[in-house]
């Protein structure tokens, strides 16, 4: 069984699509977890570690006011920041994490607050605003195991979106992959 980050390299590869990474609490880890996979330059773009609240908007235009009003651990926060890390990019898939790893509250959220986000091609398609789907997560543990179970959610999150938009070609080719199971 493929890791999900090597899953996720294989789907985009099999479509001919890309990938691009915003990143808050998890510092570099999704990004690194996605490019230890192998054949990943074939559909990774790259990734931007916005840790500073300010480079959420500056870089990756995640709206100031928004910014202002609820902070930087906010659902809203990680769709703009999926949407505007795959605009910075030029991917057709973006993905984003923010949250608290501790071990203090941030912006009066709880430790364990984390929200990620999947912006995909299809989200133009169909009208919503900043992003396709945010999961919105109240992990435990300590630093490391909230970061590390913010890298599995959101590639979680962007293996569900990939296989809700699987296109029909794509189908025959898995079949014909798999010895037509």
């Amino acid at each position: 069984m493929n890791s999900p980050a090597a899953e996720v390299v294989r789907l985009l590869t099999v479509r001919g699509e890309t990938l691009a990474v915003a990143e808050s609490l998890t510092g570099g880890l999704v990004a690194a977890e996605i490019t230890a996979a192998p054949g990943a330059s074939q559909a990774f773009r790259g990734s931007v570690t916005a840790y500073a609240t300010d480079l959420k908007q500056r870089v990756l235009g995640v709206d100031a006011a928004l910014l202002e009003r609820r902070g930087a651990v906010d659902p809203q926060v990680a769709a703009e920041m999926a949407a505007g890390v795959r605009k910075a990019l030029g991917a057709d898939w973006g993905i984003a994490t923010t949250g608290v790893a501790g071990p203090d509250e941030q912006d009066g959220q709880p430790v364990g607050t984390v929200f990620v986000a999947v912006d995909g091609p299809r989200a133009a398609d169909s009208g919503s605003a900043g992003g396709g789907k945010v999961a919105s997560l109240r992990l435990n543990g300590d630093r490391a195991e909230i970061r590390m179970e913010s890298v599995r959610s959101v590639l979680a999150l962007l293996l569900q979106q990939l296989a809700s938009e699987q296109p029909e070609n794509e189908r025959a080719q898995d079949t014909e992959q798999n010895g037509g199971f």
